[in-house]
């Protein structure tokens, strides 16, 4: 089987699940955050080296006060009993996003777990939170303009080191769940030439036999870059 080097998830669903089993909405999220583990767990064991999950755009302050404080809650809880994990596994954490429009404590959370993962050669996971495509790209303009590069010196190799991604391969692979054909303002640079893998699992019910479907599809394509 070919293994993505560098896959993005948009975890879609929690909410809708909730619904459906008539469980608060929190509760959906929750199981969501179960679920990702038992998914990055087995991308380890399979050889991913990058993957990138969005947990909370910046178009998620929309939602009501409660559930985005529960979304903040949950992450906190979420990072702080997988990071000691994510360690003995040789995962490196980083935040992709603006991690300065955070409250504090998750801010503090983050930085934690960063700080202790950074030197570990294993698979590097992205957290997006409070990020949206379009907001990187804004950010990315910003620091060049405050670094004072020449605008001829501007390619899209420099481009790419500006981007929250640094250091992150353009993107393999993006897995959609909850029936949802759309990117929702995710990493809109780095999904260029990406394959697409788009699912009717709800995200609590994306299980290890739904995540080898995705790999098993993405094994039969053939990958072309503009050239071919």
């Amino acid at each position: 089987m070919t293994v993505p080097n560098s896959i993005a998830i948009i975890p879609d669903g929690n909410r809708r699940w909730a619904h459906m089993k008539g469980i608060p909405r929190i509760e959906g999220h929750r199981i969501g955050a179960d679920r990702m583990h038992e998914v990055v767990e087995t991308l380890v064991q399979v050889g991913v080296k990058y993957l990138t999950v969005w947990g909370f755009s910046t178009d998620n302050w929309k939602r009501d006060n409660d559930e985005v404080d529960s979304i903040f809650a949950l992450l906190g809880l979420w990072i702080q009993q997988d990071t000691p994990w994510l360690h003995a596994n040789r995962v490196r954490h980083k935040h992709i996003g603006r991690l300065h429009g955070l409250p504090p404590d998750i801010q503090c959370i983050i930085n934690d777990a960063v700080d202790l993962t950074k030197g570990n050669p294993g698979m590097t996971l992205n957290l997006a939170f409070n990020y949206t495509g379009r907001a990187e790209i804004v950010d990315t303009v910003r620091h060049l303009i405050a670094d004072g590069v020449p605008w001829g010196s501007i390619d899209e190799q420099m481009v790419s080191r500006y981007l929250y991604t640094d250091g992150t391969p353009d993107v393999d692979l993006v897995i959609r769940t909850a029936d949802e054909f759309r990117l929702s303002n995710f990493m809109l640079w780095q999904t260029a030439y990406s394959e697409f893998y788009f699912t009717e699992a709800l995200w609590p019910d994306f299980d290890k036999q739904e995540l080898a479907k995705a790999l098993a599809v993405y094994g039969q394509r053939s990958r072309r870059f503009g050239g071919d």
